[in-house]
């Protein structure tokens, strides 16, 4: 009896280690890593003609960290070098998070996917679907939408809704002459007053019509504050962020890790990297300043080392650091292709990710099955499941004209395996 319990906690005790991305282990086997080691050489080129000021790269497989480094500066023009640990502005990679937050209380059995959102938020009943636009006096006309928006188009972009700065033309108008923002920044509303004001607004399409990239992450993230009766700051701090251990991640930075937060990038008329400053009406330094609207879309700051824990519960079938966050099947359930049809031509997308197709699976490295997105100022992760992969590459600069950094990062990835 006593050799069958010693046996139970030693499979206890190793698959808790394996529950959480091991930082110091012998070198893997099935990893060449002189062959990984031409990540150093590409980004240093790209470092060198002064294509981008810093890059934080990161590569766990099997829960083990092999590749973890920081490039260039964090601040090129007071010369503070980046460290693995600096703060990247992550945008867009916020909704896999906030998708994950709405789907524990799915798992809760608060909503079932396909209910209408109107049941929480009566604003979001009656919705109506852009007609005709007139650009001279920017009046529109509308036809009533043939049914609801519900959670499951918000998960998959299909609810109808555009975005703010970058979405269709009428709907950018249409929006900006509201006061509706992409929630990049600080709005200097709180997220309730910024998504009721949009439902008030028309919608690009039909729901279910097609996949738009749009605020729906901003709406399930005040459909959080409605459902668990805490603002979305608090919620995703007690169910995901501190049971992970994600330390380093916020919508509001706090003042004793300012110091940490990276610069931020963008490029002149001839493509030279000038500094952020205030383009486009967004300060470079909204992660600290005191928001209330939490922007399930577009708000957080992290960290590589965070963000890679949390793909790696996802990889970990929803465990992680001993914290069962989703079931299972949620997971599978999440990272499967929802749609009837490829959004970009060559992906699927599931409630949350950008799903790998066997079509582009064929065409690039990444395996079937792998889900993954990116963020407005230079960042991009991916999670493969059959490669046992999780990685990352953050940059702050937007637009960059040399993107195909993180292409390139990509293949010396995949050619670094055993």
């Amino acid at each position: 009896m006593k050799k069958v319990l010693s046996v139970l906690l030693i499979a206890a005790a190793v698959s808790g280690k394996a529950q959480v991305i091991q930082q110091h282990t012998a070198p893997l086997g099935d990893v060449n890593y002189t062959r990984l080691a031409r990540i150093d050489t590409l980004v240093d080129d790209y470092f060198r003609h002064g294509w981008v000021k810093g890059v934080v790269t990161i590569v766990v497989r099997d829960n083990k960290l092999v590749q973890y480094k920081a490039y260039g500066y964090a601040d090129a023009e007071k010369g503070i070098r980046m460290e693995r640990g600096d703060l990247f502005r992550i945008a867009s990679q916020t909704k896999a998070i906030v998708s994950v937050g709405i789907m524990t209380l799915w798992e809760e059995g608060k909503f079932y996917l396909d209910e209408p959102v109107s049941h929480f938020i009566p604003a979001w009943a009656h919705l109506k679907v852009l007609d005709k636009y007139n650009e001279a006096d920017t009046t529109y006309t509308t036809v009533p939408a043939k049914r609801e928006i519900t959670f499951r188009d918000l998960l998959t972009h299909t609810g109808g809704l555009d975005y703010p700065g970058i979405g269709s033309a009428h709907m950018q108008a249409i929006y900006a002459k509201a006061g509706v923002l992409s929630g990049l920044g600080d709005s200097k509303m709180t997220l309730g007053e910024r998504m009721n004001r949009l439902a008030t607004l028309p919608l690009v399409q039909q729901p279910g019509e097609k996949w738009t990239y749009s605020l729906s992450v901003d709406l399930l993230g005040r459909l959080i504050e409605v459902i668990s009766g805490e603002d979305l700051e608090t919620f995703l701090r007690e169910r995901l962020f501190q049971p992970m251990g994600m330390e380093d991640t916020y919508f509001n930075v706090p003042a004793s890790k300012a110091s940490r937060l990276t610069a931020a990038y963008t490029e002149d008329s001839v493509g030279h990297v000038i500094r952020w400053g205030n383009l486009r009406d967004i300060d470079e330094n909204y992660p600290l300043a005191h928001k209330r609207d939490f922007s399930g879309g577009a708000g957080l700051t992290s960290t590589a080392m965070d963000y890679a824990i949390f793909l790696q519960m996802m990889l970990n079938k929803g465990i992680y650091n001993g914290h069962r966050i989703l079931a299972p099947r949620t997971v599978e359930l999440m990272t499967s292709g929802q749609l009837d049809f490829l959004f970009n031509g060559t992906d699927n997308f599931g409630l949350g990710f950008e799903i790998t197709s066997a079509k582009a699976a064929a065409r690039g490295p990444r395996n079937e099955g792998t889900f993954s997105w990116g963020g407005f100022f230079g960042t991009e992760y991916w999670a493969d499941p059959k490669a046992h992969l999780v990685c990352l590459i953050m940059t702050q600069q937007t637009p960059n004209s040399h993107w195909d950094l993180t292409t390139k990062f990509e293949q010396l990835v995949y050619q670094s395996l055993q």
